[in-house]
């Protein structure tokens, strides 16, 4: 695909930055855009997608960004395969503190607020967009009249294994009803 549209980017150098107010950062990307978004999350398609980000001083050179995350998405059905539009609206924030350091090695402890992030010299406003997306999306879409998507399979003759004969008393509702008790009423 050469001729398909690249990721968008909206980079800023946090040194062009004002010390002493708010900076603010709109992304609304067009339908070449939001189809490179949407290949790169591997979803079918992105009907809508805004970002409205504001980048404000904090402490005595981090910087804390709050976003307004709104998309409209489609994903396939985990059960039938049919197109599920979502709606999506989350608040978004990353803290940038100096002083930190990326993460190394392979296994990594999370840290408590897990919106502290190392402070960059440069933050791609759409990179902090197709993040959070990406963490908003459902997991398990589903089209509103799928089934469960149980699979029940047994030998012939053989009555299959529910989810319901695997709670701890169905053994004992099943014993109780063979020896007649099922339909007594204690007194």
């Amino acid at each position: 695909m050469a001729d398909a549209a690249p990721l968008p980017r909206h980079v800023i150098r946090l040194a062009e930055l004002s010390q002493r107010r708010d900076s603010q950062a709109l992304i609304e990307p067009d339908a070449g855009a939001r189809a490179a978004v949407a290949r790169q999350l591997d979803i079918p398609s992105i009907r809508k997608l805004r970002f409205a980000a504001t980048l404000t001083p904090e402490g005595a050179s981090g910087w804390r960004l709050t976003g307004e995350l709104g998309a409209t998405v489609v994903q396939d059905c985990v059960v039938t395969l049919e197109p599920v539009v979502t709606r999506i609206d989350e608040t978004v924030t990353r803290r940038y503190m100096p002083g930190l350091s990326e993460p190394e090695g392979s296994e990594v402890e999370m840290p408590e607020d897990d919106t502290v992030e190392p402070l960059p010299a440069a933050i791609d406003i759409a990179q902090v967009m197709i993040e959070a997306l990406a963490l908003a999306l459902p997991d398990y879409p589903r089209a509103p009249k799928a089934g469960s998507g149980d699979l029940a399979v047994s030998e012939p003759g053989v009555e299959p294994l529910r989810d319901a004969d695997l709670k701890p008393f169905a053994g004992l509702k099943g014993l109780r009803d063979k020896l007649g008790g099922g339909d007594e009423t204690p007194q």
